[in-house]
């Protein structure tokens, strides 16, 4: 064996045992979309110039962290997005509306000297401070309190402890120490209402939470005038179970906020909806591999069976990197693995097919020369291909946010794993095994000594399919023409993430038609809310605004109208962060086409350049129609397949213009018109063979995918098929029309 064989060989070793390693000891951490719980973008909101720096964000999430430790919340993950937001995850978690109050409040905790009444006059002048020092509120039995401006602030406490009391009779209570000088703060303040007489309303001590009393107790008989409670402990006694106990110690441990904070998006899934999602995916992507990897040995035979277990590497090593590397999986995520397995099996193709077109041109073929060529020769293509790729993911991760994101992440991990899997562990494979003595001796065998059926046709019947180029762009253009007029017609149904509002899903017992849902709702005082029907006993209602009461309220008509609902979804989108995202996915877009159109010019020159991003916008404006022609929503899960579909087609139209390339470079008299025939003829049958394996894992989505998956599974399909036809019959008579014209 040569020395560059040994390299790749010990180089594929090393990636799948590291990625074994990684696999059985790190797991990879799933999005609540596929495992069930509750999401929450907080936003800082600062008071004073002072707090707009992010100093405050960084405090503020660490008393969120705080807060979230003693939910008792499983795994919670809290992390900083940009210089104001907080996204916190809270798995398990569904009944957001407590999480929500206890992560949102200030909780601002002051110790008062109870001054007397709000009606008391009596007090002597000279005990009362000033006036604009005071504070009035009313205690836990409703009587208003006129209060001594705060002698203590929770910052003077060291922890509180939520107990109950069995042998005292005190029940459920909070005992709270305090620390450093507020030891002697709580002294002098208890010692000054001790010298007030037993029973007078003065002898009091009250204790406010977000300028509310939760207790106003006397202080005890037994302690002294002026010198107090002495030892830095006192208790928080009331009539309190033992959720209210444990809150109130989780607040005061938790602290105050540095800034008030809010809640501008809101997502709940449900278990059952979260599992669901899982099981889908996973048998569709067991039967989906697994039909694919049939085709491919079908068709390549031994080639095709070292393809496979090249697959199943790349599987293996993209998992073990988004282990690594903390990455949460989420269901728009699995689009860039879905995309990166397409591309796994593309360059598999390309290499394979090449290496047909090298065995049938030499005189002395093998096997084994035949495929080195291929993977000279299909090197370009497959490394523009995803080059392309990764420029795509790497804007969409910096300029994006929320699922886009996420996608950006999951592909281009997934592009690298692909690349590793096709240019080192395949090619290692290969090597090895053409250079047996057996399979020297039966070159049929590895599926690539012969020229194939599909291209031995093409090149008997030689049709010329850009004679008439214009001919394409017609129909083109008519498809265009019909996709837009769906767009203005029919309009786009934009998701709840891109508009704002409220959008709640329910799986209900029994089927309940719309419209009489539509009735329900508008009987109950929710008009504006938009009733759709998936699957067998699935509702969903958006609306554009939706308080937890009126949430609770529509939960209640539900059930009133259906038996029982259990809720599969939740999610709440403010109306500026939902034009935030709508804005900056298309920001991403527009950056990450305009990157592509500059590497591709560089690489193919601006004329064919051009000519694949015109078939990237016609892809998206087709994609889109139907979806707007169909009535589909247009959210997060669309826009991941709408970016899985510009990834489709850019490779296509990559390995198409690398033939041209190569072909016009051997040889400069043929017309151009006649060089893009042949190129497109050559390059068919790796069109065909990826298109198939791609669509057996797409068909597989569709139909085992679930509800969850059964739009996104519809739009990959579908931008398979356009995107397919664009890169021949749009992006090739295009780049013919403007090589005339120039």
């Amino acid at each position: 064996m040569q020395r560059s064989p040994r390299i790749r060989a010990l180089i594929a070793l090393t990636a799948v045992a590291l990625s074994l390693y990684i696999a059985f000891t790190v797991p990879v951490r799933l999005g609540l979309d596929l495992r069930g719980g509750t999401q929450f973008v907080l936003e800082t909101r600062p008071t004073t110039a002072d707090d707009a720096d992010r100093e405050a964000t960084e405090r503020t999430l660490e008393v969120l962290r705080g807060r979230v430790d003693a939910l008792g919340v499983t795994e919670p993950t809290l992390t900083r997005s940009g210089t104001d937001r907080i996204v916190v995850e809270l798995p398990g978690v569904q009944d957001p509306r407590k999480a929500a109050d206890v992560l949102g409040r200030t909780a601002q905790l002051t110790f008062h000297h109870v001054l007397g009444t709000a009606a008391d006059t009596a007090t002597p002048p000279e005990s009362l401070p000033e006036r604009r020092h005071q504070l009035v509120l009313a205690d836990e039995s409703g009587q208003a309190l006129r209060l001594q401006a705060a002698s203590l602030t929770g910052k003077a406490v060291d922890k509180a402890t939520a107990r109950f009391d069995q042998q005292g009779g005190a029940g459920w209570h909070v005992t709270v120490d305090f620390e450093g000088p507020g030891k002697e703060g709580w002294a002098r303040l208890t010692g000054e209402a001790a010298c007030r007489p037993d029973g007078d309303p003065a002898r009091r001590v009250a204790i406010v939470l977000d300028d509310k009393i939760i207790s106003s107790p006397q202080v005890d008989p037994s302690v002294a005038c002026g010198s107090g409670i002495s030892g830095g402990s006192t208790q928080i006694t009331g009539a309190f179970d033992d959720s209210e106990a444990r809150e109130l110690a989780l607040l005061i441990n938790g602290g105050a906020l540095p800034v008030p904070v809010e809640t501008i998006e809101q997502r709940t899934v449900g278990p059952t909806l979260g599992a669901e999602a899982l099981t889908a995916s996973a048998w569709a992507a067991v039967v989906g591999t697994a039909l694919t990897s049939l085709f491919m040995i079908v068709v390549y035979r031994l080639m095709g069976v070292l393809a496979v277990v090249a697959l199943a590497c790349y599987g293996l090593i993209a998992y073990a990197a988004l282990a690594a590397l903390g990455a949460t999986l989420t269901l728009p995520g699995l689009a860039g693995f879905v995309l990166a397995i397409g591309m796994a099996v593309d360059a598999n193709v390309l290499v394979f097919e090449r290496a047909r077109e090298e065995y049938a041109a030499r005189s002395r073929p093998t096997p084994r020369a035949s495929l080195s060529a291929g993977f000279r020769g299909a090197f370009s293509a497959i490394a523009d291909s995803n080059v392309t790729t990764l420029i795509a993911a790497g804007l969409l991760f910096f300029l994006a946010s929320g699922p886009v994101r996420g996608f950006g992440v999951t592909l281009g991990i997934g592009v690298l794993a692909s690349m590793v899997s096709a240019l080192v562990i395949t090619r290692a494979l290969a090597e090895y095994a053409v250079a047996r003595r057996g399979v020297r001796r039966r070159p049929r065998l590895t599926g690539i000594a012969h020229i194939g059926a599909v291209r031995d046709r093409l090149t008997r019947a030689d049709p010329r399919l850009m004679r008439h180029p214009r001919r394409w762009l017609a129909v083109s253009a008519a498809a265009l023409v019909l996709a837009g007029s769906g767009i203005a017609l029919r309009g786009l149904d934009f998701g709840v993430e891109f508009t704002g509002g409220r959008l709640v899903e329910y799986a209900t017992d029994t089927p309940v038609d719309a419209d009489r849902a539509r009735t329900a709702l508008a009987d109950a005082g929710f008009p504006r809310a938009v009733v759709q029907t998936s699957g067998e006993n699935q509702l969903t209602f958006r609306t554009p605004h939706l308080t937890d009461a009126e949430a609770a309220s529509l939960t209640a008509t539900v059930n009133a109208l259906t038996g029982k609902a259990d809720l599969l979804r939740d999610e709440t989108i403010g109306p500026s962060l939902g034009k935030e995202l709508r804005q900056g996915a298309l920001i991403a877009l527009t950056v990450a086409l305009v990157a592509q159109l500059c590497y591709l010019a560089a690489r193919f020159r601006w004329l064919l350049g051009t000519s694949a991003v015109a078939a990237l916008a016609h892809d998206v404006v087709i994609l889109v129609g139907v979806f707007a022609w169909l009535g589909k929503p247009i959210d997060g899960v669309f826009l991941a397949a709408l970016l899985t579909v510009i990834g489709y087609s850019v490779n296509d139209s990559v390995v198409l213009f690398d033939r041209i390339r190569e072909l016009a470079r051997r040889d400069r008299e043929t017309p151009f018109a006649r060089v893009a025939d042949r190129a497109l003829l050559q390059t068919l049958p790796r069109t065909v063979n990826t298109g198939m394996g791609a669509a057996f894992i797409l068909t597989a989505l569709a139909v085992l995918g679930g509800e969850t998956l059964t739009d996104f599974a519809l739009a990959l399909l579908i931008g398979l098929a356009v995107g397919t036809y664009s890169s021949m019959f749009t992006a090739t008579p295009l780049a013919v029309e403007l090589h005339g014209r120039a």
